[in-house]
């Protein structure tokens, strides 16, 4: 009886053991990704720099003349134009000064007409031996030496009219002109006191510098044409682009930061450029054929390589090494290693793992 018992006790071990090997495992939940596809587009070959814009023209202006500034015959903010009148400095000490110096040139006139008719007449004496050549020779001094002083008070006169001329301030180019910074019915010094400034804006240059590295790609665009340029203006709601085109690459790198200066023209004439303001400098050097483009963010960097993780046909997930080459926006270029059409993940990548199932979510 009791052999029984431990025959029937064995046999039910044997039961549960083999029961409890042939119960499946529970497989793991698939990993919800978002994907995209690699496509194959030309994409632009393109530098991007952060720039700072600048006046195409800047005037300082400031009084030749010493004197109390009396008017000024704009608002400040104003657009001015060549030629137009900006400053008056009171004029009247240098219209005494003019009536001086004409009043000066007509008594010396005088002197020399009455210098001329007396050498006229010691002329005719001299040839008649009525007077010395001493003589002669003093008047002759005297007259010379007043149609000097006639040339002089002449000289005079000019300069007390340009002297006259500077009260009187105009605009030497066309722009915007700032702030008054001296208001009128205060003393203006000669060369010294900054009164506004103008700035030309259209058009307007943008400045801006690039790698050492990029100055072969950049000249050899610029031989092949006109270099495509554009300014960035990022805003709160949408972006201003404006297009130029480069006009000046300094002839120097700059030691210090390996980089070199470059200067774009941009016409500006809407006047969304403002003088002082940073954009962001986007220069199109050609066009790169067929090129396989997956979004930047599903790009992922490893200890030795940079990879991406691609969903296979049968909904796992491979991590494959890939080689990037340009980046434009939001987007990447791949050199090595990704074929068009395949999908890569851009979001979910964290919990991946090689041959992991993965469920695609819109």
């Amino acid at each position: 009886m009791n052999i029984f018992k431990i025959i029937s006790l064995i046999g039910c071990f044997f039961i549960l053991f083999s029961c409890s090997k042939s119960t499946p495992k529970k497989q793991a939940p698939a990993v919800p990704v978002i994907v995209a596809q690699a496509v194959m587009k030309d994409v632009p070959v393109q530098i991007t720099a952060v720039g700072n814009v600048e006046a195409y023209s800047s005037v300082t202006i400031k009084s030749r003349v010493e004197g109390q500034l009396i008017k000024a015959n704009f608002k400040e903010g104003d657009e001015v134009k060549k030629g137009q009148l900006l400053f008056v400095i009171d004029p009247r000490p240098f219209e005494e000064a003019v009536r001086q110096a004409e009043a000066n040139l007509l008594r010396d006139k005088a002197q020399l007409d009455f210098a001329r008719a007396d050498l006229e007449r010691y002329d005719e004496l001299l040839k008649e031996e009525l007077v010395s050549r001493q003589q002669y020779e003093k008047i002759r001094t005297n007259y010379e030496s007043l149609k000097a002083t006639v040339k002089a008070d002449q000289a005079i006169l000019e300069n007390a009219r340009l002297q006259l001329s500077y009260c009187y301030i105009y605009s030497p180019i066309d722009g915007k002109i700032g702030a008054l910074l001296v208001h009128p019915g205060n003393m203006i010094k000669a060369n010294d006191t900054q009164i506004a400034t103008i700035n030309q804006i259209i058009p307007i240059f943008v400045r801006f510098s690039v790698p050492e590295q990029e100055l072969f790609r950049i000249k050899k665009a610029m031989s092949e044409g006109m270099l495509k340029t554009e300014a960035i203006v990022k805003g709160v709601d949408a972006n201003y682009a404006a297009q130029g085109r480069v006009v000046f690459i300094d002839n120097a790198v700059d030691v210090a930061t390996g980089t070199v200066k470059l200067k774009a023209e941009f016409p500006n004439k809407d006047k969304m450029l403002w003088p002082g303001q940073f954009v962001n400098v986007v220069l199109t050097l050609g066009i790169k054929k067929n090129a396989v483009v997956i979004p930047y963010r599903a790009l992922q960097t490893g200890q030795n390589a940079q990879y991406v993780w691609v969903v296979k046909d049968d909904k796992t997930a491979e991590m494959r090494e890939v080689i990037p080459g340009l980046r434009i926006g939001d987007y990447v270029t791949i050199q090595k290693g990704l074929n068009v059409g395949e999908a890569v993940v851009v979001d979910g990548q964290l919990r991946l793992t090689p041959g992991v199932k993965v469920e695609i979510k819109k």
